[in-house]
């Protein structure tokens, strides 16, 4: 006799429709550390702290007293990233309606150079906050994406989306914005490729959903056929939009905790220090390295903050590697990682590939001014 717990995990061709998907997942209701949760302290807990704080900014009158600047932080953080998030939401929501094939058909094969390619420049469009690129990516790895396709998937992603990019092109010029872009595509898809490279050589744990298209798939038709047999109803759209709640709920808790973190940071930390310690030196370089690590911003935050790093402290390195090193070392996204693919070891590769790249090339950009 099997054991039903274990059968999910194993079933490598989930359904592709709703009704289906409910059966198998009741099928895990007899595993007791699934049925019954237990209360997450650190996601509720961190809520409340973000509830206050933005409830207390409105009865408080602007000052330089640390609980005002935690009020004002969390509201600011909140108005960046509530769009991205809710974006997030319905997109995750929606992959869970989406048959694997479609979504694999779409970004293409994994351990392919076309599948990462594809990957690539998805992130690249996809026109969401980190936070909101985030949950995607951990649903593309859910519904089969390889690895690597999910790593230059989120690394793409941060700060390139569409608004920001005009945005930055604003601040700093279209021509260090352009540079910005083919950089951090180079990243992307050289992380990818060895994190592809690790998982086939089995250093990293190889993801359990990976699934491969059957020679006869083709890809528009199956779109016509997703299209035409959707159910818009209202009650659909709310259960989509429910899925969605649930499958981001890892990424809530960890941005709930950044928020706080960074609250805390800009609360009790000088910002008149900033331009003074991130010149383009070396130890700038390797400062601003460990101001994004602990500073946690959303994309709409590291934006502005980067092109202070060129017109003012004219380090235009420091800038990319503020951009990038954000998502590499971002704790959120690393936390997110372990959750999702159950592995520490995934997660504390992600800047141990990515960082040393970012710093090349930072140090590089400051050479050349």
């Amino acid at each position: 006799m099997s054991n039903c717990c274990g059968s999910e995990k194993q079933h490598s061709h989930p359904p592709a429709d709703t009704h289906q998907h409910e059966e198998t997942t009741a099928l895990t209701s007899c595993c007791p550390s699934e049925s019954k949760e237990q209360f997450d302290w650190l996601l509720w807990g961190s809520t409340a702290l973000v509830f206050i704080a933005f409830v207390g900014f409105w009865f408080q009158t602007p000052s330089s007293d640390w609980t005002y600047i935690m009020s004002q932080t969390t509201v600011e953080m909140l108005s960046a990233m509530w769009i991205g998030m809710a974006l997030g939401v319905i997109a995750v929501g929606w992959l869970n309606r989406v048959p694997r094939d479609v979504v694999i058909g779409t970004i293409g094969q994994g351990h392919t150079t076309k599948g990462l390619f594809r990957a690539t420049f998805a992130g690249l469009f996809l026109d969401l906050c980190n936070h909101g690129i985030l949950m995607v990516g951990m649903k593309l790895y859910e519904r089969g994406a390889s690895l690597g396709q999910v790593m230059a998937f989120i690394i793409a992603s941060p700060w390139n989306s569409f608004t920001l990019t005009l945005i930055l092109i604003g601040l700093v010029g279209w021509q260090w914005t352009l540079a910005f872009i083919l950089l951090s595509l180079v990243i992307a898809w050289i992380s990818g490729y060895i994190f592809d490279q690790l998982e086939i050589k089995g250093v990293l744990p190889a993801n359990p959903n990976q699934h491969t298209l059957s020679d006869d798939f083709k890809l528009k038709p199956a779109l016509k056929a997703l299209a035409k047999d959707a159910d818009y109803s209202p009650k659909a759209t709310l259960n989509m939009l429910v899925d969605g709640f649930k499958g981001s709920r890892m990424v809530f808790r960890w941005v709930m905790v950044g928020i706080v973190l960074v609250a805390l940071v800009r609360a009790f930390v000088p910002a008149e220090s900033f331009n003074i310690w991130f010149g383009a030196t070396t130890a700038g370089l390797f400062l601003t390295l460990i101001a994004a690590t602990i500073i946690e911003v959303c994309s709409e935050g590291s934006t502005p903050i980067a092109a202070d790093l060129i017109t003012r402290a004219n380090a235009p390195g420091n800038a990319f590697t503020f951009l990038m090193a954000g998502a590499s070392t971002d704790y959120t996204e690393v936390m997110v990682i372990k959750d999702t693919m159950k592995s520490w070891k995934i997660a504390l590769y992600l800047p141990l590939i990515t960082v040393p790249q970012v710093l090349v090339i930072g140090w590089l950009i400051n050479q050349s001014v």
